[in-house]
């Protein structure tokens, strides 16, 4: 085995020893998980799986980042969450066996530990105080997909935006020294299909903010430079 690939296998059991879903496991049934964990990569853009698709499979990121979204009405996707390293997903369809409920696609190159529903239910059945931790960790989805939804309906768009930056920066940096000076990296159609508004309405209001020395767009990327002046937007709920 390469070091690289001895590394990412590493860190893929890592993912899925800290995953909060398994905080219920002791360390005998860790240990049973992380040895069947199996890795998958995926290019920028590609299809993880597809609204309908079987759920047959939980998914931690390893490496790089994943959107999960829906299609609206119009045909527009509608992106719902952003998954970074520690991040699971695939969580709802792993649990009823059912189809996948959204889409799930690679935001960049990344690299999934990717556990099957057989083996996470077998362990499952022998620490049914597990099942307190799934519990918990949908709560959490339902109020994250509910305080977005809220923001749509309620909210100025750039306020809409400024929260959007703001999360996505703490994700993406989470522990770095100096977050004034975090870059998120999303396009302006991934930012637009988050905060529920047209490319050309986010690249006017990051224009604005550009000429304000809020933040520096750059390329694909969106620097940070006045953090505070972020958190002010992202505070005003008139709309």
């Amino acid at each position: 085995m390469q070091p690289s690939e001895r590394r990412l296998i590493d860190k893929a059991r890592e993912a899925i020893s800290s995953c909060a879903l398994f905080r219920g496991l002791g360390p005998e049934q860790h240990a049973q998980l992380t040895e069947r964990v199996r890795l998958r990569t995926y290019a920028t853009g590609e299809t993880i799986f597809s609204m309908g698709d079987p759920g047959a499979s939980l998914m931690a990121v390893v490496e790089g980042s994943v959107s999960v979204g829906v299609p609206s009405p119009e045909g527009k996707e509608i992106i719902l969450a952003i998954m970074h390293p520690g991040d699971v997903f695939g969580e709802i369809g792993l649990l009823d066996g059912r189809e996948r409920s959204a889409d799930a696609r690679g935001m960049e190159v990344c690299t999934l530990a990717v556990l099957e529903r057989r083996d996470v239910l077998r362990v499952f059945e022998g620490s049914p105080q597990a099942y307190f931790e799934v519990v918990q960790l949908l709560c959490e989805r339902i109020r994250r997909t509910t305080t977005q939804m809220a923001e749509v309906t309620l909210l100025d768009l750039p306020s809409r935006l400024a929260r959007v930056l703001l999360r996505v920066a703490a994700a993406q940096h989470a522990g770095a020294a100096d977050a004034a000076l975090d870059s998120v990296k999303l396009s302006q159609r991934e930012l637009g299909a988050i905060v529920g508004a047209t490319r050309e309405s986010v690249n006017k209001c990051l224009r604005n903010w550009q000429r304000s020395r809020i933040v520096e767009v750059q390329g694909s990327a969106i620097r940070i430079l006045d953090q505070v002046a972020l958190k002010n937007l992202a505070d005003q709920f008139e709309s």
